[in-house]
């Protein structure tokens, strides 16, 4: 980088690049080889943590169209897609999504392709592979293959680095496996293992600096003391269904009784009515500046109605003021269905 803006230093032409919106970076690119340099360098990303210049994306990937990601950028309303996820499965599913050291981190799961004359499945079920996508370089790139394969299983950031456990490596074989991923080292190393298993996909929260493993239809919480003693079994009976945490709470949305409610250890509150999701199966929620989001998903088949409607709204709920207030922000421009990963990502 040499000459970047005239009569300055670079130094301080950098730190005023470092202003400019994500969205813009593509368009100024384009004002010559310097800038594009700058643009795609890890310095202007520090200095945009210097000055306060970082933002907060969501991140989402639904059924269709196939291995499609796109960002949401919440000060500007506006959805940006993202290069081609390179992944040679199709129709990949069942993954974890996590974002950890300015990165956008997708691992595991399997194909949910069918073959549309045989209605048979594709044959990857579970697979080790790890993609990073890097928002300076707007590439995305391989990662250290996770030890154990597996998809449905819980995956959580925590203190810089990623956290898996349990899930299914085939079809009919859950695992306690458990690991941890360094992504300045690119290194994964076993940590021990789950106390139980159930044959049910597992999700994970991190909730006080700790990762809670939950699996459907259980009402046992595995917590993650530390990486060195492991696991403790807890029964808090959290009510099962789409969930987030915001400001260190854990929020859930109960589709049974079309509500969202905070749970607090071993009580609950009610938060707002959420019966207009009711009909919505596929969901995902998730926290984003202290909002919660409700995307995507579909609708049907009814008993009247076989139709099956793929939605690409989003609701947000917020959260701030006396009474959480509900609103409709700009629907994904090109994502819709069942949400398939979504993760908040600071650039």
């Amino acid at each position: 980088m040499s000459g970047l803006i005239e009569g300055l230093p670079d130094a301080v032409a950098l730190r005023c690049l470092a202003r400019v919106p994500f969205y813009l970076h593509p368009k100024l690119e384009l004002v010559s080889r310097s800038w594009r340099a700058a643009i795609r360098s890890t310095e202007l990303f520090k200095a945009r943590d210097e000055v306060n210049s970082t933002e907060e994306f969501l991140c989402v990937c639904a059924f269709e169209p196939d291995n499609l990601w796109q960002l949401y950028d919440p000060l500007r309303d506006l959805w940006i897609t993202l290069p081609a996820f390179p992944s040679n499965i199709r129709h990949l599913a069942h993954f974890g999504v996590v974002s950890t050291a300015g990165k956008l981190f997708v691992l595991g799961g399997g194909s949910d392709a069918v073959d549309p004359l045989t209605g048979d499945q594709d044959g990857s079920f579970a697979t080790d592979e790890v993609w990073s996508y890097n928002p300076i370089t707007r590439l995305w790139a391989p990662c250290a293959s996770m030890i154990v394969p597996r998809a449905m299983f819980a995956c959580c950031a925590l203190d810089g680095k990623i956290v898996v456990a349990g899930g299914f490596t085939s079809c009919r074989k859950s695992i306690s496996k458990a690991e941890i991923y360094d992504p300045e080292k690119d290194v994964w190393v076993s940590i021990p293992d789950l106390h139980l298993t159930h044959n049910s996909a597992c999700s994970g929260v991190v909730i006080g600096g700790k990762v809670h493993v939950l699996h459907k239809g259980l009402s046992t919480l595995q917590i993650l003391e530390s990486v060195k003693l492991g696991w403790t079994v807890h029964e808090y009976g959290w009510l099962q269904g789409p969930m987030t945490v915001v400001k260190g709470k854990l929020y859930v949305m109960s589709h049974g009784h079309g509500l969202i409610y905070r749970e607090e250890g071993e009580s609950r509150k009610i938060v707002v009515s959420a019966s207009e999701f009711r009909r919505r199966i596929g969901i995902a929620m998730i926290g984003v500046a202290g909002d919660i989001y409700v995307i995507g998903g579909v609708i049907g088949p009814e008993r009247w109605n076989w139709d099956i409607k793929q939605m690409s709204d989003v609701d947000v709920l917020t959260l701030g003021g006396e009474r959480p207030v509900w609103r409709q922000v700009t629907p994904m421009t090109q994502c819709k269905g069942t949400i398939l990963g979504c993760a908040q990502l600071r650039i």
